[in-house]
């Protein structure tokens, strides 16, 4: 089997935010086409990392609008360039994340994404599982809920 480096690969490279960043402000930077994540980064480091959904449950739980230090993920899941993607894939899937911040020597390359692995893994290689509190609000129990279901 061909193994590929994670810097191999197209990177993406979105907009970052820092912890003290309003909400709002990153809610609008998550607004733009192909940007489902953001890297908070504090002096240059990667912190933490902001997704749609952490906004999202912020939305359904609260009507405040703290700073993303309230709602960053952190300390976040990266993988170095020098990785193989199916190292990647493995490390998605353990940490239940859909993006990894590429990191080398503290120095910050990148967003890489599930979908982008997708292009090189086969789909049972990216299936990534929550495994987080229960999505339904009706009282029910949930089931876990594999990407792409």
């Amino acid at each position: 089997m061909i193994e590929i480096l994670v810097d191999a690969i197209e990177l993406r490279s979105p907009p970052s935010v820092a912890p003290d960043t309003p909400i709002g402000d990153a809610a609008k930077r998550l607004r733009r086409p192909g940007v489902h994540a953001l890297p908070v980064l504090e002096d240059n480091t990667v912190v933490g990392i902001v997704t749609e959904s952490d906004i999202v449950a912020l939305v359904a739980e609260t009507d405040e609008q703290p700073a993303v230090r309230a709602i960053v993920s952190t300390p976040p899941a990266t993988i170095s360039p020098t990785a193989t993607i199916h190292d990647a894939a493995e490390t998605m899937r353990a940490n239940g994340v859909k993006q990894l911040p590429v990191i080398d020597d503290d120095t910050y390359h990148g967003l890489l994404l599930a979908d982008t692995l997708e292009l090189y893994l086969s789909r049972h290689t990216l299936d990534i599982e929550w495994e987080g509190e229960p999505l339904r609000t009706d009282g029910a129990q949930s089931q876990s809920v594999t990407a792409g279901d």
